[in-house]
């Protein structure tokens, strides 16, 4: 008789799952902390129109929005209407409208501030002159339109 036994094949070992809660709530975490919701529920229809020569804007932080176009709820109306956040306003507010966005801003960022005109193309002219005079009145002078890049306008 032998005092040496045959070693028997162990199994591949069970993967440790005891850190796996906390790792699942570590990323639960990041993407909660990361994820940006939208600011503003748009209350209009915003087809933008397409441009060839369209860039990025760098730094959205310093970006105000301003939407203009056909309301999505019959009962607003069929005439393209000026939302500012979340509410619709008239062209008279959006002088207060910048004012609030200065203020909200870091002392050093208000010179960079740029205001973005998001408007459905088939709105008529007359009413993004009246808001680019009231911009100017505001002393709101970097403006910017809002487009789809496209390679090539058909």
């Amino acid at each position: 008789m032998s005092k040496f036994r045959k070693k028997e094949k162990k199994g591949v070992a069970a993967i440790n799952t005891a850190s796996l809660p906390d790792i699942v709530f570590m990323l639960l975490f990041f993407f909660m902390v990361t994820t940006v919701m939208r600011e503003v529920d748009l209350k209009i229809a915003v087809r933008v129109p397409d441009a060839t020569e369209a860039e990025k804007l760098e730094n959205k932080s310093l970006v105000s929005f301003i939407y203009v176009g056909e309301p999505l709820e019959a009962i607003f109306g069929t005439e393209p209407r000026i939302q500012l956040n979340d509410q619709f306003k008239k062209v008279e507010d959006i002088q207060d409208f910048i004012a609030q966005e200065r203020d909200a801003m870091d002392e050093n960022d208000r010179n960079k501030m740029m205001v973005s005109l998001k408007v459905d193309e088939d709105t008529k002219m007359g009413v993004i002159v009246d808001i680019k005079m009231a911009l100017r009145t505001a002393n709101a002078l970097k403006i910017s339109y809002s487009s789809t890049k496209v390679d090539k306008i058909k």
